[in-house]
């Protein structure tokens, strides 16, 4: 009951992970179509919001749904806001973000950008992939395990991406909810609005007519 009618082709579904179906503009509408729909006050929706974005500044790719459930459950938000509030990252802001996080934490942890931009970004994403397949591989196999790439990964990359993302990440939850909670507020009062008028209307429509032979 639940499965595509039309089903989608690998490749299909990695360029619509970059390319949604639709493009940009109407994934942008629908989430913000869901977001003004979510139950709760707009305090609540706009902490889950925040939650979101701020985790969308972490390195911990895979783990943002369930870590922005976590931070909107310690902040007393919204879940579903947050997880739709994770969208904020995304293949068009990925590279911002990663700018941003990126500088911070070389400049916090003292580490020379020159050195640490040595080779490319995603090579190293690659190579720390390719070496923990290979260690996997190794536990079952004659194979030696190697982490040279690996601890590379994490002393250029993922330490200070960790690290440098919490500065420009409490800056985007905190424009973010401060944005949210009046244009939330606006919403659910127009609605609340437009359903009173509905309500009216319906009992005008059932409302008993006078009786003429009276």
């Amino acid at each position: 009951m639940f499965k595509r009618r039309d089903r989608r082709g690998f490749l299909r579904a990695v360029w619509e992970v970059i390319y949604p179906r639709g493009g940009w503009k109407r994934a942008y509408h629908y989430v913000q179509h869901r977001l003004s729909r979510l139950p709760g006050t707009p305090e609540t929706i706009a902490r889950g919001i925040a939650c979101g974005v701020f985790v969308s500044f972490t390195p911990f790719f895979g783990l943002h749904f369930v870590l922005a459930a976590l931070a909107a459950l310690a902040f007393r938000g919204s879940i579903l806001a947050s997880i739709l509030g994770t969208f904020f990252g995304n293949p068009l802001t990925y590279l911002p973000i990663a700018l941003s996080a990126l500088g911070t934490g070389y400049a916090l942890l003292g580490i020379p950008a020159k050195k640490a931009f040595e080779g490319s970004i995603a090579r190293k994403f690659s190579n720390a992939g390719a070496d923990l397949w290979n260690n996997f591989v190794a536990l079952f196999t004659p194979d030696r395990a190697d982490w040279t790439r690996l601890i590379r990964f994490w002393d250029d990359i993922f330490l200070p991406w960790m690290v440098g993302g919490i500065i420009p990440g409490l800056i985007c939850a905190l424009v973010c909810y401060y944005i949210s909670v009046p244009l939330i507020r606006a919403y659910q009062n127009r609605r609340k609005g437009l359903l009173a008028a509905k309500i009216v209307e319906l009992r005008n429509r059932v409302k008993p007519k006078d009786d003429p032979t009276e």
